[in-house]
């Protein structure tokens, strides 16, 4: 089932960006708010990440404690290896979308309603402390989603989930 979903994630990304496969590098930075991204996206070749390679990846994460790999940047789009355990900050990115495709494990994912504060009260900001009125599902190995821009999403809880998170902008 994994080989699928990778396989099926190579397609979504090939289809999306129309430039990439899958990238091969090694080396990275943190850059900005922490993340840390290992190349920048080619604009004159296809790049892979074999199996072998992301699973080595998920193992280098856990051992520098790290939630998110950013193994693409190409400025109007990423591709994001992320890795967690509990929640996470509710999110809204205005201009771009999400793909996510689940590798390993299960949470339970909220997506609409309204981004609001630890209180309860509505916040205009990209990321609060929870959704209220929002759909919730569990999530798990070998799913597939996607998220509108403008649409807040985030992991309410998990024990561990691991996705590959393709994200594009929209407008």
């Amino acid at each position: 089932m994994r080989a699928i979903s990778i396989g099926l994630c190579g397609i979504v990304v090939i289809g999306l960006c129309g430039v990439l496969a899958f990238g091969q590098a090694r080396g990275g930075q943190a850059q900005g708010g922490g993340t840390y991204i290992l190349q920048k996206a080619p604009t004159d070749k296809a790049v892979d990440f074999p199996l072998e390679w992301l699973q080595k990846e998920f193992k280098d994460m856990d051992a520098a404690k790290r939630q998110t790999t950013r193994m693409l940047e190409g400025g109007a789009y990423n591709v994001n290896i992320r890795r967690l355990t509990g929640g996470e900050t509710a999110l809204i990115h205005p201009r771009t979308a999400d793909v996510w495709v689940v590798q390993d494990g299960s949470g339970t994912l909220v997506t609409g309603g309204t981004l609001v504060d630890a209180n309860g009260q509505p916040v205009q900001g990209q990321s609060a402390a929870a959704i209220r009125g929002g759909v919730e599902r569990v999530i798990k190995t070998g799913d597939l989603i996607f998220i509108p821009a403008g649409v807040p999403h985030g992991i309410k809880d998990s024990k561990s989930i691991t996705w590959l998170n393709i994200r594009f902008d929209t407008k």
